[in-house]
């Protein structure tokens, strides 16, 4: 392949990834999504592409959808030991974050919503709302028809709308929202957990090591305040299995507030918090290595701001 080709792709491959990404919720699966992209680019009769980036486009969403629709991935996404995989504030999967749509796209409640859509319907939401494709754009895209792509996406709007449980946080909020967490869980209270939460708030955690099979849920807000009261207690036990006493960071995780509990500049697993107006509706326990590599990796990049808890 000569070099104009290759610097073509590169040029889109950041965009190519979080097509991929909001489609497939997984930056790994995301990945390999868009390398198999570059191989067909590879093997494609150039001279006969009108416009690269459309055709990538067409490409990387099919085969995205050509994934979603495989055996395997039906299998895993059904048995309750599939969540979306999270990233760091910043990671370039998560952009374009230009728009309150775009922005509320990338965010876990949404990914996780998501998986009751259609594959079509997921698409036709995410290059409408997320990357502002036409509709005939889309039908070209999707082989359907325009007022289809009208459809699907008016359809998924709609389900997105009325199940929306998140309000997007910048740093300072994040910081704020998981203090509060952290003195009410310390507080040996349950009573000023709930104050914090919906009346529906829920949680879910894939257990010590993302080892729970299916995760674990908690579908109360007494239940999941005891919960977070247990987890965040400390112990002889827990320093032994964590290997010595974690920091708690506050961070931005897929525009949701979220607590990073680290040791030696590690990250041991996550708690993303999403928010509804100013109280918290729903937790997301992470600590499957293979969920958090890529966040642990990006935040082994990073300068961080002091812990809110500096050895818990």
């Amino acid at each position: 392949m000569d070099l104009a080709a290759v610097t073509r792709f590169e040029a889109s491959r950041t965009r190519l990834a979080s097509i991929a990404y909001r489609l497939l919720g997984s930056a790994a699966d995301a990945e390999d999504t868009v390398q198999d992209a570059f191989l067909r680019w590879h093997a494609a009769d150039r001279a006969y592409v009108d416009v690269p980036e459309a055709w990538l486009t067409k490409i990387v969403t099919n085969l995205a959808l050509d994934r979603l629709r495989s055996a395997k991935a039906r299998h895993e996404r059904a048995v309750g030991t599939w969540m979306p995989e999270p990233l760091l504030e910043g990671d370039p999967l998560l952009g374009p974050a230009d728009t309150a749509e775009q922005r509320e796209s990338v965010t876990l409640a949404v990914l996780t919503l998501m998986e009751r859509l259609s594959p079509v319907e997921r698409a036709a939401y995410v290059l409408h709302e997320a990357f502002a494709y036409s509709h005939a754009e889309i039908a070209d895209i999707l082989g359907i028809s325009v007022s289809s792509s009208q459809q699907h996406t008016h359809r998924a709007k709609r389900r997105i709308a009325a199940a929306r449980i998140t309000t997007p946080a910048d740093r300072a909020a994040a910081r704020r929202v998981v203090e509060a967490f952290v003195d009410a869980a310390s507080s040996g209270r349950t009573e000023r957990l709930v104050a914090l939460l919906t009346d529906d708030a829920t949680g879910l955690s894939d257990g010590v090591g993302g080892l729970a099979d299916p995760f674990i849920r908690f579908p109360t807000p007494r239940r999941l305040a005891s919960a977070v009261r247990a987890g965040l207690k400390p112990s002889p036990a827990k320093y032994q299995l964590a290997g010595g006493a974690p920091a708690i960071h506050a961070a931005v995780v897929n525009g949701s507030p979220a607590m990073l509990f680290t040791l030696e500049g590690r990250v041991l697993g996550i708690a993303v918090l999403d928010i509804r107006g100013e109280k918290i509706a729903e937790v997301r326990g992470i600590a499957g290595p293979g969920r958090i590599a890529r966040l642990g990796a990006e935040w082994q990049r990073r300068d961080h701001e002091a812990p809110i808890v500096a050895a818990w």
